[in-house]
């Protein structure tokens, strides 16, 4: 008898044993989606999950984080003010105008984001307020129910201390911040890490949860949008105060989801006690060097570069080649780098998945 998909997820990242690795990945842009039902893919298939469900995976989009509002809540509705030819101008419900395109996926530009000044931080924090009733659904007795008797690794969401500031009030904003007024930066993400503790306190007495995930995307091609320093000053003993309440549940798998070039800010994530890096964007990280210089301290979820799906054929069997050892060695989890662009035709995704799913028999620790 085979393990269990909980137990395959735990025991790979316990650099255990296993039948062979959880066949996860990333997702896919709404664009990607679109060309492959011309090539092929039945026109039902529609979102992520229906895609991994359809070629058989298990899926990140599959194992789904448990119904709470950790973040902005509640969520204001949005509001297109007009239409520019592809575009449109949108308020965000929060104070912010961005034009997005319309038939694509792109990220909103911001013409004027939320937050420009303590006076709009005023207004906006009570949507960080941990007793805002719906955090946390009335039927939380059926909650629980469910999800004690899934056999995946349950999982929990636990925001972003960078990521959502950033988003609120820009990149050049924040970051004036943090050397002018580093005490409302504190303040702010004081906000986020109380009502996330609150959160976690109520719900995981209740539910096992057997990995936690931030998302930050604090980082490009270069390097980090903020300092090393600032980094370790600001985030890292905040990070504690959330990792701490979680290793006291039992959750000894925190992931965090940051693109670009990370290795300057890894030290502090596994001081943390954030364990997991993802989604390793090939072209900015080695994942070997990591490993070579942090052992078992790290865990690695990602790594497949995109663009060996790009060209097909012989270009993905030798990115699978490239990640055979990490494989092997175990703490190691592989998906696409991060979701699939439209640049990958169908044909290269199924020669892709059957690939892999070879290889995953083949290769484990």
């Amino acid at each position: 008898m085979g393990l269990s998909h909980r137990e395959r997820f735990l025991r790979t990242f316990e650099f255990k044993s296993v039948d062979r690795v959880p066949n996860y990945e990333f997702g896919y842009w709404k664009e990607t989606i679109d060309r492959w039902h011309m090539e092929g893919l039945p026109i039902e298939v529609q979102s992520d999950k229906d895609v991994e469900l359809y070629l058989g995976l298990e899926g990140l989009e599959s194992i789904e984080y448990l119904p709470i509002a950790i973040g902005i809540w509640p969520n204001p509705p949005s509001i297109t003010l007009r239409r520019e030819d592809d575009k449109e101008v949108v308020a965000d419900g929060l104070g912010g105008i961005f034009v997005k395109k319309v038939y694509t996926s792109t990220i909103p530009h911001y013409i004027r984001y939320p937050i420009r000044s303590r006076e709009d931080w005023k207004r906006i924090k009570p949507f960080f307020d941990p007793k805002t009733p719906g955090r946390i659904p009335l039927n939380w007795n059926d909650i629980i129910e469910e999800y004690g008797n899934r056999d995946c690794p349950v999982r929990i969401s636990v925001g972003s201390l960078y990521g959502w500031l950033r988003n609120l009030m820009g990149v050049e904003r924040i970051s004036i911040a943090f050397y002018k007024e580093p005490d409302w930066i504190e303040e702010m993400m004081d906000t986020i890490i109380d009502l996330t503790i609150s959160i976690l306190r109520i719900v995981l007495k209740d539910i096992k949860v057997y990995w936690a995930w931030f998302w930050e995307d604090m980082a490009y091609s270069k390097g980090p949008l903020l300092s090393p320093k600032l980094f370790e000053r600001f985030m890292v003993p905040r990070y504690k105060r959330i990792t701490e309440i979680l290793h006291e549940y039992g959750v000894k798998i925190v992931v965090v989801d940051c693109d670009g070039n990370i290795d300057a800010l890894v030290p502090g994530w596994l001081e943390a006690g954030v364990n997991c890096m993802f989604p390793l964007e090939a072209r900015y990280v080695d994942p070997y060097k990591l490993r070579e210089k942090f052992g078992k301290r790290i865990l690695l979820m990602g790594g497949v570069d995109k663009r060996a799906l790009i060209v097909g054929g012989s270009a993905i069997d030798r990115e699978l080649e490239r990640l055979t050892p990490l494989l092997e060695e175990g703490g190691y989890i592989p998906t696409v780098d991060h979701r699939v662009p439209p640049d990958v035709s169908y044909q290269n995704y199924l020669h892709y998945m059957k690939k892999k799913k070879e290889w995953l028999e083949k290769h484990h620790p």
